[in-house]
């Protein structure tokens, strides 16, 4: 076939600039066990260092709130 051609990779394939520090935070932290308390403390750290982030971090916290509610995804 010629012409131009759009690379779609499927998302096995593709690597998101947020995967280096998902890839960071497993290799420093990857052993240790931490409760969901102390991760909505680091979460809201984190955002009272960084307002801009409030949302996409509020929808995070949801998101893993209800995963295992089908009807919330």
């Amino acid at each position: 076939m010629k012409g131009p051609f759009l690379f779609v990779p499927s998302r096995e394939d593709a690597v998101y600039f947020t995967d280096r520090g998902i890839e960071e935070l497993v290799e420093r932290r990857g052993t240790e066990t931490v409760t969901l308390e102390w991760l909505g403390a680091r979460l809201r750290d984190f955002v009272d260092l960084n307002p801009e982030f409030e949302t996409p971090v509020e929808r995070f916290a949801t998101w893993l709130a209800r995963l295992d509610d089908e009807d919330d995804l």
